[in-house]
């Protein structure tokens, strides 16, 4: 293994993979993936299928765009994910009657019926991440703090 040199001719180590907050980060959101599988399969959803029910049930009928927005999600990845939650019965598309160009995504009653399949979810989740709850908040509150902050800087 060859050591970087830096402008002064110093050998100076790469920084190590443990080391570094984007990698914890990145894992973390692997083994969040991998905990959340079970508990969706039996729903019939992806996790991203799943942010997008959890948007919908807290504010049914919002616009694609308020989706996008709410899960920062582009339309590009945003559209086939609906295409699928329609195609499975779960939602349907409707015209904004005030502006044609908005389309509006509205739970079906098997969509709205499926937010009691999914309420154990969360629990679940919770009692795996073993945090308390005000642990898991503060780490939930900083991950959105620095989530906003490298969206303020282009990130």
């Amino acid at each position: 293994m060859q050591k970087r040199q830096t402008e002064s001719g110093n050998r100076k180590a790469p920084p190590r993979l443990e080391t570094q907050l984007c990698f914890a980060i990145y894992g973390a959101a692997h083994a969040f993936n991998r905990a959340y599988k079970p508990l969706l399969e039996p729903l019939g959803l992806t996790y991203p299928q799943y942010l997008v029910m959890l948007a919908l049930w807290e504010e049914d009928g919002q616009a694609v765009k308020a989706i996008g927005e709410r899960l920062g999600l582009d339309s590009g990845t945003l559209s086939p994910l609906l295409k699928r939650l329609e195609q499975a019965g779960l939602v349907k598309r409707l015209r904004d009657s005030r502006d044609e160009r908005q389309v509006r995504i509205l739970l079906t009653e098997r969509g709205d019926a499926l937010r009691h399949d999914a309420a154990g979810i969360m629990p679940a989740i919770g009692s795996a991440t073993g945090c308390s709850r005000e642990e898991a908040e503060a780490l939930r509150d900083g991950l959105v703090a620095l989530r906003t902050r490298l969206n303020i800087r282009g990130g």
